[in-house]
C-alpha cells in the first residue's frame, strides 16, 4: 500500500510540473489577477497593460521575482521563469522592451529567496522612482 500512494506521490508531482505556464497561470495567478490580467481594486494590482512597465529598471525587473506571489510558488526556478516570461508578454507585450532578457531560473531562484515582506511600499517606491 505505501508503494502505491509513493507511486502516486511521484506522478503528481511529475505531472504538476508539465504543466505549461498558461496551465500554471490559472493554477497560481489567476485567483487573484483574474483570467484577463485585471486588477482587484484596493487588493491586487492588475497586470493587464502594466506588469512589463516594471522592467525599466533593476529593482523593478527584481520586484517581479520577489513579490510574495512569485516567491513562493510552488513551482521550481525554471517553471516560474517561464511563468514570468510568458505573463510580461501576454498581458504587457506593449511595454516589454525590445532588449528584455527572459527570466532564468538562476536569477528567479535568487530573488525568491528574498522575497518582499513590505510589496505595497516596494511598489509605490519603484513607480515613483519610474516617473
Amino acid at each position: 500500500m505505501r508503494a502505491a500512494i509513493a507511486l502516486c506521490v511521484v506522478l503528481l508531482a511529475a505531472s504538476a510540473s508539465a504543466y505549461g505556464p498558461e496551465t500554471n497561470y490559472v493554477i497560481h495567478c489567476q485567483g487573484c489577477h483574474l483570467a484577463d490580467g485585471a486588477e482587484t481594486p484596493g487588493k491586487v494590482p492588475g497586470l493587464a497593460d502594466q506588469v512589463a512597465r516594471f522592467l525599466g529598471t533593476p529593482d523593478g525587473r527584481a520586484y517581479l521575482g520577489r513579490v510574495p506571489g512569485v516567491a513562493n510558488a510552488p513551482l521550481s526556478d525554471a517553471e516560474l521563469a517561464t511563468l514570468l516570461n510568458w505573463t510580461l508578454r501576454r498581458f504587457d507585450a506593449a511595454h516589454v522592451p525590445s532588449d528584455f532578457a527572459p527570466y532564468g531560473a538562476e536569477e528567479i531562484g535568487a530573488l525568491r529567496r528574498d522575497p518582499l515582506v513590505d510589496v505595497t511600499r516596494e511598489r509605490t517606491r519603484i513607480l515613483e522612482a519610474a516617473h
